[in-house]
């Protein structure tokens, strides 16, 4: 599963919240430049946490409940879910080195 798994309003319940491993999710949308950016390092980070925790992926516009019931309004938005909460939040850019940052603080 290294490859970050897309995410939708309709599963975002079962595959994040419900997940018993933590999730990072990656918030974004097509038209954004900095999410496009910011793909490249999710995806390293995929493959280098390769069955300790989720990576995915969830395009705002064709989903838009979960990013409003989680406050999102600038992206790209990283959210760090365990145990069905938010552990962590990184809007904008931000280097690789602070996403594993994230994912050692939620002890992954």
């Amino acid at each position: 599963m290294s490859i970050p798994i897309q995410i939708t309003d309709a599963n975002f319940q079962s595959e994040v919240l419900g997940s018993d491993q933590p999730v990072l999710v990656d918030f974004w949308a097509a038209w954004c430049g900095p999410c496009r950016a910011v793909g490249p390092t999710i995806d390293a980070i995929a493959k280098e946490h390769d069955g300790h925790v989720k990576i995915a992926k969830l395009d705002i516009d064709e989903n838009p409940q979960a990013p409003g019931e989680f406050g999102i309004s600038s992206i790209p938005a990283v959210l760090l879910f365990k145990a069905g909460a938010v552990v962590e939040t990184l809007i904008g850019v931000q280097p690789k080195e602070r996403y594993e940052q994230a994912l050692q603080q939620a002890a992954v």
